[in-house]
């Protein structure tokens, strides 16, 4: 069910709300670029800084100005289990397509905790659900074993957005994991190796500013080009670097502000690039721009306009 390039959307902001205006130009352009999928509400879209009713908004926007031209998931990931089948239950009353459901955070379960977690939350959905496995971040890992029993126990667990880091962890799930059971990559940078490996695709932060570009690669890539896909990889390498200089989403929001499709905004505690990330972030989108061959917008404003209040 989930194959191809799905974007984790940032979430714009303007003095401190929601960008509505933006975050309509933003959805356009990635299905627009022939995205299959939006991710409403991950961590890329500052998920733990929105209150519960911004995170039910950025939803429901979401699912307004797709208008079911692409998938839409919702982030709905909790350290506390209550509270992660209860914004799981809420995004399937809204419509969306499926849940992305981080490991827990901080608390550091166990693996019979983990399934515990997971299975509480499909048992109170029907809705498909992507797993995220994120150990750098979350301080726990989501298992080969244990995504294996989750697959077994319910027939809601259709994926995982594996960012393990790990190309053998890709193959021992493609190895462990029945054919349906998709794998997608966490991380820009390893799209290619791990599918490669057995992944079909990508939940990505760069296709925020360069949505035609991932999906190239993903499709080349499942085509059976294998040279373009390449191709696409090492001409984006730079950028999948640099992207994540600072705390994500911040180098992606600074470089969708310099094409003028929203502030570079970001709340406490993520904070504005320095200048000197931010001329390194700049340097390398502007080669990419020329070297590409491919037509893309100037780029406006200065390293210094990337301030959070610009």
């Amino acid at each position: 069910m989930f194959r191809g390039t799905y974007t984790a959307l940032v979430t714009p902001f303007r003095d401190g709300a929601i960008d509505v205006s933006a975050f309509e130009k933003l959805v356009d352009a990635q299905i627009n670029a022939g995205i299959t999928g939006l991710v409403a509400i991950g961590t890329t879209g500052e998920s733990p800084t929105l209150s519960h009713a911004e995170r039910a908004e950025v939803i429901r926007l979401t699912m307004k100005f797709a208008r079911g031209r692409c998938q839409v998931l919702a982030g709905t990931g909790s350290y506390a289990t209550s509270e992660a089948v209860a914004a799981t239950v809420a995004a399937e009353k809204m419509g969306v397509d499926g849940a992305l459901i981080v490991a827990p955070y901080y608390n550091k379960p166990s693996q019979e905790g983990l399934f515990r977690h997971f299975q509480a939350i499909a048992q109170a959905t029907k809705l498909p659900i992507m797993l995220y496995n994120i150990p750098g971040r979350c301080g726990v890992d989501i298992t080969a074993p244990t995504v294996e029993r989750l697959a077994a126990a319910s027939g809601n667990f259709r994926a995982i957005k594996e960012a393990s880091g790990s190309v053998a962890r890709v193959s021992e799930l493609r190895a462990r994991l029945p054919d349906a059971f998709t794998i997608l990559s966490g991380d820009d940078g390893l799209t290619l190796p791990f599918m490669a490996a057995g992944a079909v695709g990508v939940v990505s932060v760069a296709s925020n500013l360069l949505p035609a570009e991932i999906c190239a690669m993903v499709q080349a890539f499942r085509s059976g080009d294998v040279v373009a896909a390449q191709q696409w990889h090492l001409r984006l390498a730079g950028l999948f670097n640099d992207l994540f200089l600072e705390p994500n989403p911040v180098p992606v929001k600074t470089a969708l502000a310099w094409r003028g499709q929203m502030s570079s905004e970001v709340r406490l505690p993520l904070c504005e690039m320095t200048n000197e990330n931010a001329a390194r972030l700049r340097a390398t989108l502007e080669a990419f721009e020329r070297e590409s061959g491919l037509p893309a917008p100037a780029l406006s404003g200065s390293v210094a306009s990337s301030a959070p209040n610009e």
